[in-house]
């Protein structure tokens, strides 16, 4: 009697098990979320000048003013306030590729040099983002390029700022 039993919860079991797995499982992505969630500052900028793949200088770019950047999962829309250290809030709209690894922000900003305007991050190369991390590069990253092509690429690095509470 005793086998009865056990080997009826044992079927049980294995038919629960059965179904449980073959259930479609949706896919999951927690990339959007891990951008959207709070607000990214500036931490660094680094500049890289090449010629074809010879790198010819590496700069790290300075700025007194706190930079942020904003991304609301919600209705897909980003903000980047004090871009290049010129006081501006800059909005737009944007979207990862397929692959995940390329972010796609169309927001226009005025450049450091007032004179201009530009996309910087129209077609940035995702290079890390984490809980507390994000690492965008932007400029001149196409994937080929000949030996006399001149190339400019910043690196942002960007750090997870915590929302101000109120005690």
């Amino acid at each position: 009697m005793k086998n009865k039993n056990f080997y009826f919860f044992l079927s049980v079991l294995l038919i629960v098990a059965f179904f449980t797995n073959s259930c479609k499982k949706e896919k999951q992505n927690y990339i959007p979320t891990l951008f959207a969630t709070g607000t990214w500052q500036l931490s660094s900028i680094l500049e890289s000048k090449y010629l074809g793949d010879s790198r010819l200088s590496l700069d790290t770019l300075q700025c007194d003013t706190t930079q942020f950047f904003t991304f609301n999962k919600d209705d897909m829309t980003c903000t980047y306030t004090n871009f290049d250290c010129v006081d501006q809030e800059a909005k737009g709209t944007w979207q990862l590729s397929d692959t995940r690894l390329f972010l796609f922000a169309d927001m226009t900003v005025k450049d450091g040099s007032q004179v201009g305007t530009s996309k910087p991050f129209l077609n940035a190369r995702i290079i890390n983002v984490g809980e507390y991390s994000l690492v965008l590069e932007a400029g001149d990253i196409q994937t080929y390029y000949t030996a006399t092509d001149r190339r400019t690429i910043r690196r942002y690095g960007f750090v997870r700022i915590k929302p101000v509470t109120a005690n």
